[in-house]
């Protein structure tokens, strides 16, 4: 009799793989639009991600301003990356170059800050407190 279901299992599994991602396999994101103004003391927000989550933060700078951000967090595997929009490679990877980023802006437009754990925290499911502080410079 159990054989009976198995074929409606597997189809109801392949529909829900051919139609996206089931939702129990999502990460969460938390997205947070950031105004920043240029010449302005930082703006600083704190987080706390676990596991495979995310936070993003969008902000809006312009060409030849200089963004920094630095990352401050109990975590040892918890990193930012930098984002323009539109473009394929990060701007910046904080697992290469570290939690403290200063560059003048390639381009106006809009830019994001994803804050994340390394594979190796993610899978154990750790947990990264952190503050994060941006500012734009003129």
């Amino acid at each position: 009799m159990l054989h009976r279901h198995l074929p409606i299992r597997a189809s109801l599994l392949l529909a829900a793989l051919a139609f996206g991602t089931p939702a129990w396999s999502a990460d969460p994101v938390h997205k947070e639009s950031v105004a920043l103004t240029a010449n302005k003391a930082a703006h600083r927000v704190t987080g706390k991600i676990k596991g495979y989550a995310t936070a993003e933060y969008t902000l809006t700078g312009k060409a030849g301003q200089t963004l920094s951000v630095k990352l401050k967090t109990n975590q040892s595997s918890n990193y930012f990356n930098i984002r323009q929009a539109g473009q394929d490679d990060a701007l910046f990877v904080g697992s290469s170059n570290g939690n403290t980023f200063q560059a003048k802006l390639p381009a106006d437009g809009e830019y994001t800050v994803q804050v994340y754990l390394m594979r190796n925290a993610a899978r154990r499911n750790a947990v990264a407190s952190y503050t994060l502080e941006m500012g734009l410079r003129d």
